[in-house]
């Protein structure tokens, strides 16, 4: 395994408001002192924060153009406007379409559906996808996680006799889109107090909003839909897109998974089941590591239909079916993927010696489109660095873009917009295509601006530890209580710890990869398993520091308390060993 050295940076201790929040909130003084360091240092605040409530979702109508959208939807269904949902193909955008489709069926209303295919047509809205829906007469289009930078494609519907409602959460560059509505947190003059809602998120709010709309005004027959069951889909795609767990984010992904442990959706059943799940242990963990890989994967190899129709069947033998279908194809990206980052390696490792720049821009002929984000994001784990993957297929290319802390990708997109045709995405993530002669001038001109903008402190390994702790610290009821602050994600961090002079009393390879150890402490011993870290076995001997999470360990009805090693710190008297290792989840 790649030595990595690390830095080990400790939050600051604050003894008076751990008492304080201790003492209000019933809680001990490492969960209170977790609290402050996510911000949270008054009673009221830390309260709703472990406490989500459903209550405290933000009012809709506060995000710009709602009341439009609302209104020219309800003047499609009464009268007899055929409408379409336009969704993307990644799991956010899959999401999105679905809780609008099985909304808009729940409560009478037919749509069609259109995922774009990601090889032939790519990301967002075009022409020839919006041809084909007015044929079919759609009046109204409504994307969802897509068409904040499709300006001619709006116009060109508008050509058509369609309306278009942009509903998206992608950053804004340039001009809007002239649609009859864009809904978009981002849009500098939106109220919404939100920005980082996920598209599925934006998606959820406008049925909030036209639930509300249309029992006010009388357009729903019969029973008003409960919301709350679409929060299984909602917290899918909120946690595969990596948008920060906080705010309302926050509160629909706890309560969504609520939803999908009890999920009554067959197809979403059966994909927990082939991703050897267990009934109700769906974790925010499982859905970024296990769930959302699976769905993603039909987007990428083939089309994203395969992963709606998933989601959206009531049919169980369909459900069984199209869940080993995305579990294939989700095998099969994993060798492709593998194939492309060996090729990307070589490539990097071979001109290594000639530059050290800040950011890395590979092209490669025909390497499939659907995987280049995931072996950008391999290359930023390895590497450091910012990363741009380009797929040559005759005169274009397409390409993902992923960022490291502290880095602003979009802000280098654009200062090289004369190179592309299109981009857009987020501050750590985005996409583009180009044509193949502006490749080289691209990846200049990118390098350049990464060169100057990316610092120090952005490529060091880190080490974010929370607070140090004893072995005696560590109880079930300190697990319970860092359990109250999950879901975990992004600006959510799982919680970790650290314990100083701690003794290696053995350590053991389980299967190829992961590390059993026996640690002590002050006369308390631990039981601990190092992902990943299999390379650093043998070892042994006293006074390393130990980051790790604690967690209980469920195995045939019983329970004991562990400890999931992140890394570990050589002792200053022993000679540096292959420590310091990053261990990522299994």
């Amino acid at each position: 395994m790649k030595k990595r050295d690390a830095n080990w940076k400790l939050s600051p201790v604050n003894k008076e408001l751990q008492d304080t929040l201790g003492r209000e909130l019933d809680i001990l003084p490492v969960t209170a002192q977790l609290l402050i360091n996510r911000g949270l240092d008054d009673c009221g605040k830390a309260s709703s924060f472990l406490k989500p409530d459903l209550g405290n979702l933000h009012d809709p109508f506060l995000l710009k153009d709602m009341d439009r959208a609302v209104e020219r939807i309800m003047e499609a269904m009464r009268s007899g406007e055929k409408m379409a949902v336009w969704g993307d193909y990644d799991v956010d955008g899959v999401t999105s379409a679905a809780l609008l489709y099985l909304f808009f069926r729940e409560i009478g209303v037919d749509v069609e559906t259109y995922i774009p295919d990601r090889r032939s047509e790519g990301y967002g809205l075009n022409a020839a996808g919006v041809k084909a829906l007015a044929g079919k007469g759609v009046k109204v289009i409504i994307t969802v996680d897509c068409g904040v930078s499709d300006c001619e494609e709006v116009i060109f519907a508008r050509s058509m006799g369609v309306d278009c409602i942009i509903s998206d959460h992608h950053r804004i560059h340039g001009d809007m889109p002239s649609a009859y509505a864009v809904i978009n947190p981002q849009r500098a003059d939106c109220a919404f107090p939100f920005k980082g809602l996920a598209g599925v998120g934006v998606a959820f709010n406008l049925v909030v909003a036209l639930r509300a709309r249309m029992r006010d005004s009388g357009l729903l027959n019969g029973e008003v839909p409960n919301l709350k069951k679409y929060l299984d889909i909602v917290c899918i795609g909120t946690v595969a897109d990596m948008v920060p767990l906080v705010d309302e984010n926050r509160i629909l992904v706890s309560w969504g998974l609520k939803e999908l442990n009890s999920t009554k959706r067959p197809g979403l059943k059966a994909l927990a089941q082939v991703a050897g799940i267990v009934p109700g242990g769906v974790t925010a963990e499982k859905i970024a590591f296990q769930l959302a890989p699976r769905i993603n994967a039909a987007g990428r190899l083939e089309r994203a239909d395969t992963a709606l129709r998933l989601i959206s069947t009531d049919d169980e033998r369909e459900a069984a079916g199209l869940a080993r279908a995305l579990d294939s194809g989700n095998s099969s990206r994993r060798g492709i993927e593998e194939k492309i980052l060996i090729e990307a390696v070589e490539m990097i490792e071979a001109g290594k010696k000639e530059r050290a720049d800040r950011a890395i821009v590979l092209s490669g002929e025909l390497w499939h489109p659907g995987v280049i984000g995931i072996v950008a994001s391999r290359l930023v784990e390895r590497y450091g660095r910012p990363v741009a993957v380009i797929t040559l297929e005759g005169d274009m290319g397409k390409g993902s873009v992923r960022g490291v802390k502290g880095c602003d990708v979009m802000e280098g997109l654009n200062a090289c917009s004369s190179f592309l045709e299109r981009y857009g995405g987020h501050r750590a993530a985005a996409g583009l295509s180009i044509r193949k002669e502006r490749v080289n001038g691209f990846m200049e001109a990118y390098i350049d601006f990464m060169n100057r903008a990316v610092l120090d402190a952005s490529l060091a390994a880190e080490v974010a530890v929370d607070y140090v702790v004893s072995f005696e610290d560590i109880t079930e009821r300190l697990v319970s209580e860092i359990e109250r602050l999950s879901p975990f994600g992004c600006s959510n961090e799982k919680p970790l710890l650290c314990a100083t002079s701690t003794d290696i009393l053995s350590t053991e390879v389980v299967g190829t990869r992961h590390l059993r150890m026996t640690l002590s402490q002050g006369g308390r011993t631990r039981d601990a398993i190092a992902f990943n870290m299999a390379g650093v076995h043998p070892l042994k001997g006293k006074g390393f520091d130990i980051a790790f999470y604690p967690y209980m360990d469920e195995w045939r009805g019983t329970r004991n308390l562990r400890l999931s090693v992140k890394e570990l710190k050589t002792p200053a008297n022993q000679p540096e060993s292959a420590v310091n290792q990053p261990a990522s989840p299994a």
